[in-house]
């Protein structure tokens, strides 16, 4: 699990072919690998991945196929990525609970600035439209985030919309971001349980 509070933003160094999948080599900034050991889960943009090689500043994960079928961003080298180290009992939940299973691929339709924070305008699959509600959470490449308006459109699906303020575009890669960017979605996980229930009680 993880709280969607970014912890660094590294760089995929390298990203090689292995099964279909690939193996990525990440660098890292600031996040330390002290505590970090082979098999532990790191967030990367949102996607929890499997460490399996560990170095002084950079560790290795092998990404499925099925993963890069639905996630973007963790095909190039080059990139800069957003990284969380999962959660461990007793740490402080500033953002929400994360599980780095992406939902869906969303994309950016506008990133205008407001003077004192910038607003992020996503389309979102249709399928999770339900679970995206006004003050509700929303993960978008890993960052934890409020969601301030929600449109319902027959034709493009749901589009919301959140606020960034300074810091999170600082410390995170969202800044990147322009219309046409395509984006790993993570619903709130509270919301999918919810959905559940009433639907196991729906069919009774």
């Amino acid at each position: 699990m993880f709280s969607g509070i970014i912890a660094d933003v590294g760089r995929i160094t390298a990203a090689q072919d292995r099964d279909g999948g690939l193996r990525l080599s990440i660098l890292t900034n600031v996040l330390g690998m002290d505590d970090v050991h082979l098999g532990d889960s790191i967030a990367v943009n949102g996607v929890c991945l499997t460490v399996v090689n560990i170095e002084e500043k950079k560790f290795t994960v092998d990404v499925s196929r099925e993963t890069l079928n639905c996630t973007t961003g963790l095909t190039t080298s080059g990139t800069q990525v957003n990284l969380e180290k999962a959660l461990r009992l007793g740490d402080r939940l500033d953002g929400h609970l994360v599980s780095g299973h992406v939902d869906g691929v969303g994309e950016v339709l506008a990133f205008t600035d407001l003077g004192e924070s910038w607003k992020l305008r996503v389309s979102a699959p249709q399928p999770l439209a339900k679970f995206i509600a006004v003050k509700g959470s929303i993960t978008i490449n890993g960052v934890s985030l409020t969601i301030n308006e929600v449109t319902d459109h027959a034709a493009t699906g749901t589009v919301f919309s959140v606020n960034l303020i300074p810091h999170t575009l600082a410390v995170t890669t969202l800044h990147e971001l322009r219309a046409g960017a395509q984006v790993n979605l993570e619903i709130d996980l509270i919301a999918r349980y919810v959905e559940r229930m009433l639907a196991m009680q729906t069919e009774k």
